[in-house]
């Protein structure tokens, strides 16, 4: 980050000014491609990285990790992890909104937006070809609208299959079958 004095050459009136105009810029900003245009102009790669880092600390703080897991996720010290947890406990207000938002949107845009356009990504490959791939899917689909105690079942049933190779080749091969017919 950028070298700063202690003591802020800026009246307490243009600071706050400042600051205010800086977060109007934010919330102006229409979409998440926006926003990283915006950050990477105006912050160095370094100073992005470190804020990043800060964010996945509280994320990870508020699910409930260990200091030492996350020191080794994130390659950050235990002081670094201690000052985030410290403003987390303290006021944490916007860290918990933030952390609240981004997890819901992980799990409604489960794909990247290099899968979604790449014709040759995975994701486009499945959903051009699902047939191939009905098993995965129907797994999915299960594993989606399952409950945790479903999951768990489910989980067990499949580590029960012995052979899965051998069956889930069947399975397919009989599917292509009834396919030709």
């Amino acid at each position: 980050m950028a070298k700063f004095s202690r003591i802020s050459k800026l009246s307490k009136l243009k600071r706050q000014e400042l600051i205010i105009t800086f977060c109007k810029a934010l919330t102006s900003l229409k979409n998440d491609r926006e926003a990283a245009k915006l950050l990477t102009d105006l912050l160095s790669p370094q100073e992005l990285e470190m804020v990043a880092k800060r964010l996945e600390i509280a994320r990870l703080l508020i699910e409930g990790q260990n200091y030492e897991s996350i020191k080794s996720l994130l390659k950050v010290s235990p002081v670094t992890i201690a000052r985030v947890n410290t403003w987390l406990n303290i006021s944490g207000d916007g860290f918990k909104i933030a952390v609240s938002r981004t997890t819901d949107k992980k799990k409604i845009y489960k794909h990247t937006d290099e899968e979604l356009y790449d014709p040759n990504s995975w994701y486009n490959y499945k959903r051009r070809y699902s047939l191939s791939f009905w098993p995965e899917l129907l797994l999915e689909e299960l594993m989606k609208q399952s409950d945790k105690k479903q999951k768990q079942k489910l989980i067990t049933i499949l580590h029960s299959i012995e052979n899965k190779t051998r069956v889930f080749k069947k399975v397919s091969s009989e599917f292509k079958q009834q396919l030709i017919k």
